[in-house]
């Protein structure tokens, strides 16, 4: 199939390009950089440029490549996450999950696309109440934290306008926290360095739910969407949603530092803001029964534990 992936540099677009390649498939890799030409190349796919915010060039690159599927994969996130201003972080990503993703759909319908597959996100967007792993049936967070609304609404819109577009097999894949190669959670990612140096506490009872993922398996997940998918949400998450009382102290043992500082839940909301302490203490994990059932899907990680322990052994 000839396939268009908007993102093709991303943690996520690395992976996910050559193994589209490797299975047969035409890509085309959009990026906003000219200077990427050679890195899209040296991936397996052609490469085309545009801003994903400009619908006129959206349209003329997705009309020259004329795609069977787009692939949406666009965000922009780099660097340090001040969670205290968490809106003002993704506020680029959330336009790009608004503006980009109706920019690519238009341009998609204009073409024909038979699939159109979104990254969305599994976790903290998830009402915090009921049980503590949720599927894709349960709703989203009807009240979050007020430095989180636009953000959730911006998810939300996304999935949305995905699923609901009647002409094509829509797609939204809520992926887990990404770690491995290119992401924050690999061998020289900053939250690796935050652990590593105890400047990434446990807050409160630490009860909050995480779900992991890693980027190569969310990669896999993402072309069995795209050569099988049928519309609707997804949960791409591996097989051991753990609290981070859990999961933190764990993954410092793994990496050879010492057990994280605990937080009170006051202080926290103090000095990293509530939506950093309600992702840590309320936080829900995500299964991913609906993924391994219709998608013939597995992550090659099932554990986060064995996962982290492979990114160990890369930066010994």
């Amino acid at each position: 199939m000839k396939i268009f992936v908007a993102g093709a540099t991303g943690a996520l677009g690395r992976q996910l390009v050559p193994r589209l390649v490797a299975n047969g498939h035409d890509v085309v890799g959009m990026s906003r950089d000219p200077s990427k030409r050679d890195a899209i190349r040296a991936l397996g796919a052609s490469p085309v440029f545009a801003d994903a915010l400009d619908r006129d060039a959206v349209a003329r690159v997705v009309s020259t490549a004329e795609p069977e599927v787009i692939v949406h994969q666009l965000t922009a996130l780099s660097g340090p996450m001040n969670l205290r201003h968490f809106d003002r972080v993704f506020s680029q990503t959330n336009r790009l999950r608004t503006e980009g993703t109706d920019h690519l759909l238009s341009a998609g319908r204009a073409v024909g696309v038979r699939r159109f597959v979104a990254q969305s996100f599994a976790g903290w967007p998830f009402a915090r109440s009921g049980g503590m792993v949720k599927s894709e049936d349960d709703p989203l967070d009807p009240t979050p934290p007020a430095a989180m609304r636009s953000t959730l609404d911006a998810i939300r819109y996304l999935e949305d306008a995905v699923t609901g577009a009647g002409w094509t097999e829509g797609i939204a894949l809520r992926y887990g926290g990404f770690y491995g190669p290119g992401t924050s959670m690999s061998a020289d990612g900053d939250h690796l360095a935050m652990i590593r140096k105890r400047r990434f506490p446990v807050v409160g009872d630490g009860g909050g739910m995480c779900s992991f993922i890693h980027v190569e398996d969310a990669a896999d997940a993402t072309v069995a969407a795209v050569e099988r998918g049928r519309r609707g949400v997804y949960n791409i998450v591996d097989d051991d949603p753990a609290a981070v009382a859990e999961w933190l102290p764990a993954v410092a043992r793994t990496v050879g530092a010492r057990r994280p500082r605990r937080l009170p839940r006051p202080l926290a909301r103090l000095l990293a803001g509530e939506a950093a302490t309600v992702m840590m203490t309320d936080g829900r994990g995500a299964s991913n029964a609906k993924a391994k059932r219709e998608l013939g899907w597995a992550p090659g990680h099932p554990s986060w534990r064995d996962g982290f322990a492979e990114v160990a052994e890369v930066a010994a």
